[in-house]
């Protein structure tokens, strides 16, 4: 197939390019690229690209295209938080548009990087994708709003599917910091201290970045039938984890280190188990590989590679609201996070 991937010099971009390449497609990017300075350890797959916003998009790039995977956006919380405005425009109104000029350009297949945020304030009991969705931040928000938005588009020639993925983590070219495993590990490697930052008593449903992109594959290269106008949960049931249960296993696999709490370390508001039996059910394609213990273990072997410090992953390097606002102090971006 032919297929446009927005996002694709992202933290799931750059892992899911090459794995689209190996299975033979042609591959396309569309992306901003707010981190291009990012990059951590090993390279970009080289493609056809074109750098852009999809505030900004045109019918022109998307046209001819059997399927386009839409990952583009604001993608964490504090960066949702930070102008909760950016992120409705942005993730919300700027998805809608390229979903539309998708349709009117005639491509039949488009996926959607949806979250499991969408159930955000969940509570203990597993949910499925009839779970009612309960968003406690812009960046859920704003997933919610485009599943409202883009799902009614769905007809005979135009195919949506929602991709609502657990909390991603691994090893990627472009590493996120901010997610727990990653960053966990980050911080009993560095620092001897597996450093939780709430009181470690939310449920959160974990994926691997390879698996997700796994999912994506498989979910693009279903009949269109089974998947068509579906919202799915990417990740595997059995890997719904308490945060103090990661903890523990950090502390088992990182030698040296000890579990402890930052000060005033409360709940997580975001508290949730998913149900993903849907997914590997309907789409015979998807075979997850990993777990979070063999996750952690790639995570050290990379961050013992690199030499990864505190500075690293604390500072404006990596962490991506303070690499954002250095971006915006030093001129380089404008006020509403476009290009200067």
């Amino acid at each position: 197939m032919k297929v446009l991937v927005t996002g694709h010099r992202g933290y799931i971009g750059s892992v899911l390019v090459p794995m689209l390449l190996a299975r033979d497609h042609e591959v396309h990017g569309f992306d901003t690229d707010l981190f291009r300075a990012c990059s951590f350890d090993g390279e970009l797959a080289t493609i056809p690209e074109v750098i852009g916003d999809v505030r900004d998009i045109e019918i022109d790039v998307v046209k001819g295209y059997d399927a386009i995977i839409h990952l583009a956006g604001l993608s964490n919380d504090p960066l949702g938080d930070y102008n909760p405005n950016l992120t409705e425009d942005i993730n919300h109104q700027g998805s809608v548009r390229i979903a539309k000029l998708a349709k009117e350009a005639g491509v039949e297949r488009f996926l959607f990087a949806s979250s499991c945020s969408n159930y955000g304030g969940g509570g203990q009991d597993f949910l499925d994708e009839n779970a009612s969705f309960n968003p406690v931040t812009p960046y859920g928000v704003s997933k919610v709003a485009v599943e409202g938005s883009v799902g009614p588009m769905a007809d005979d020639s135009f195919s949506p599917t929602f991709l609502r993925a657990s909390t991603a983590y691994g090893m990627s070219p472009r590493i996120r910091f901010d997610l727990v495993v990653n960053n966990l590990t980050a911080w009993a490697f560095c620092t001897g201290e597996v450093h939780l930052k709430s009181d470690g008593s939310p449920w959160r449903p974990l994926v691997h970045v390879e698996d997700i992109a796994r999912a994506y594959i498989a979910i693009m290269e279903e009949d269109r039938e089974i998947v068509h106008g579906r919202a799915f949960n990417v990740g595997t049931t059995t890997e719904n984890y308490i945060i103090r249960e990661v903890a523990e296993i950090v502390h088992d696999v990182v030698p040296n280190c000890e579990i402890g709490f930052a000060e005033g370390a409360e709940p997580d508001l975001r508290c949730y188990r998913v149900d993903c039996n849907l997914l590997s059910r309907t789409v015979h394609g998807f075979k997850p590989q990993w777990t979070v213990r063999r996750g952690v273990e790639q995570l050290l072997e990379a961050y013992q590679r690199v030499g990864l410090t505190l500075d690293d992953f604390e500072g404006p390097r990596f962490k991506r609201i303070g690499h954002v606002k250095q971006l915006l102090d030093s001129g380089r971006l404008d006020n509403t996070l476009r290009w200067s």
